[in-house]
């Protein structure tokens, strides 16, 4: 038993963050989000397919130490993450369709347009195809994304942190989005298309004007908790 309950506004987000991932496509069967309690706890999704959840409740899971029964083993990663990433209030494991189909080939898209240049230079690659299900596999995952946004996992989605969850969503949209241009370019042989510079990356990539915001009322409009929450 943790020594942690998670509030009910917590719990709602959970789900919600759960579902808007499923309604945008970007998990199916397989994905899970969570969410940092405090230094030592995190809120998990129920171990189920995301989109389906309902109002199962979350699992709290301590960030050092064993995962509780009945939690997926790929839980191990956010642990992981959490325990070096001070910055990182919610991480977002999920499996991008067009993210999928690039890391396949040992590639992550470079900054085109918008969304990309929140993931420059670009999203490093953990290139192991293997399912995460032990602490050193999940600590592998952990290094090779460093300080970044978001770890590609080849053939295998992605891992994608933010400061909210509402962060961590919006920025598993924007990583696939990249991926889709990166995809459509590629099949186009637009060969003078090239990727931003860093400087314009960096000026590109604001917060600024309500864009997590925004996304995060995009991707969860319509959701059955949508002032639950906020509560």
């Amino acid at each position: 038993m943790s020594a942690i309950e998670a509030s009910p506004a917590q719990q709602a987000t959970v789900r919600m963050a759960a579902r808007a991932l499923g309604r945008a496509g970007l998990v199916h069967a397989y994905g899970h989000c969570s969410l940092r309690l405090n230094h030592d706890y995190l809120l998990v999704c129920a171990p189920m397919p995301p989109g389906l959840i309902q109002r199962e409740a979350g699992v709290v899971v301590p960030i050092r130490g064993e995962l509780p029964d009945g939690v997926l083993g790929e839980v191990r990663i956010h642990q992981q993450i959490y325990a070096r990433r001070n910055d990182v209030g919610a991480v977002a494991r999920s499996m991008p369709p067009s993210v999928m189909s690039l890391s396949t080939a040992g590639i992550t898209p470079v900054p085109r347009h918008g969304p990309g240049t929140y993931f420059a230079p670009s999203a490093p690659l953990w290139d192991d195809v293997q399912l995460v299900r032990s602490t050193p596999q999940a600590e592998g995952v952990a290094e090779t994304l460093g300080h970044a946004r978001a770890v590609v996992m080849r053939g295998n989605g992605a891992v994608v942190v933010g400061a909210t969850l509402e962060e961590a969503v919006a920025f598993t949209w924007f990583l696939e989005d990249a991926a889709r241009v990166e995809c459509a370019i590629r099949a186009m042989r637009l060969e003078n298309a090239s990727a931003m510079s860093a400087e314009d990356a960096a000026r590109r990539a604001t917060t600024a004007g309500r864009v997590i915001e925004r996304m995060w009322d995009y991707l969860s409009a319509g959701d059955l908790e949508l002032n639950s929450s906020h509560a």
